[in-house]
């Protein structure tokens, strides 16, 4: 077939790589999205790539599916693996699946909203991807900021009042010591509630 495109061919998929999404790997050429492992689909990159013939994986499903076997070898007993070789093409018997516990009293991680914590600022639920720690609650990232000035916080950066959280800047203009000495002018030591 003629090269009409002029440009090389990706390994696996045979297409036309231009110069912007081409990776290469022992003088073939890829596109950025094809240079995947075999087996598992794990991008790969110079230092995780391994080459048998036409094929590219990456250094552990090479070393499963190429490398040495028996004792001494990671494969022995003292070892822990939790691959169970469907990859390679080894068959297992299906085991029964998990039941729910009938336990009254379930955790509190089950109680929660659908598994996940609910943002006390937006009272939306939030999952792990856009979750930030702050005051001993779960916010969502957009959500973690200044209650006063609107400023975006870091869990390093927050001081907590009555359940909200602020900038340290307006926790102290608001909640802090006043009077003389403390940026109030003159007067008496005062702290307000």
């Amino acid at each position: 077939m003629p090269n009409w495109g002029g440009g090389k061919k990706c390994g696996v998929c045979q297409k036309t790589v231009y110069f912007a999404e081409e990776v290469q790997c022992e003088g073939n050429s890829f596109h950025k999205s094809c240079f995947l492992c075999m087996v598992c689909k794990k991008n790969l990159d110079s230092t995780t790539v391994a080459v048998h013939g036409e094929e590219i994986y990456c250094k552990s499903c090479y070393g499963k599916k190429y490398g040495p076997k028996g004792y001494g070898y990671g494969q022995g007993a003292g070892t822990l693996s939790t691959d169970k070789g469907e990859s390679l093409g080894i068959k297992h018997e299906e085991i029964p699946g998990h039941r729910p516990t009938t336990n009254p009293n379930a955790s509190k991680f089950a109680q929660k909203i659908g598994g996940s914590d609910s943002c006390p600022r937006c009272g939306q639920a939030v999952y792990a991807a856009e979750k930030v720690i702050g005051a001993g609650k779960s916010w969502h990232k957009a959500c973690f900021r200044c209650a006063k000035c609107g400023k975006g916080l870091e869990s390093t950066t927050l001081a907590d009042k009555d359940g909200e959280i602020y900038c340290k800047g307006c926790y102290a203009k608001n909640f802090g010591p006043k009077g003389f000495g403390f940026g109030q002018g003159a007067g008496a030591l005062v702290h307000s509630e």
